[in-house]
């Protein structure tokens, strides 16, 4: 299974990050072979659409699950248009996070907001 989950900073100590679609890097996990990298998340600095554009990295890297402590409308349509399973992700490490989810403790994410829109 292929997991993405955004991050500040590409190191395996990374804390995930508070906000998917203005993150650094995303990690992308492979579950079956213990693989993972780093992918720049090139909609950072995006002035606008952020989340559509990162949510379009995560397809790209073909990720089946995406763990996320939030989502706005717009990357959450991208994402399910996909058929990516979201989970809300836990305050803390992405170690803690991949652990969480494979011992079946990660909730699926069922709070979308609106989007920041340029705030």
């Amino acid at each position: 299974m292929i997991i993405a989950i955004p991050v500040e900073i590409d190191s395996k100590e990374s804390l995930v990050s508070e906000h998917f679609g203005r993150s650094n890097y995303f990690l992308i996990y492979n579950s079956e072979e213990k693989e993972y990298k780093f992918v720049e998340n090139s909609a950072a600095k995006s002035s606008g659409g952020a989340g559509i554009k990162a949510a379009q990295i995560v397809v790209d890297e073909n990720a089946q699950v995406l763990v996320s402590p939030q989502l706005g409308q717009n990357a959450a349509d991208v994402i399910n248009e996909a058929k990516i399973k979201i989970y809300k992700a836990q305050v803390g490490s992405i170690k803690e996070n991949l652990q969480a989810l494979e011992e079946g403790k990660l909730k699926l994410l069922s709070e979308i907001h609106g989007g920041y829109h340029g705030n």
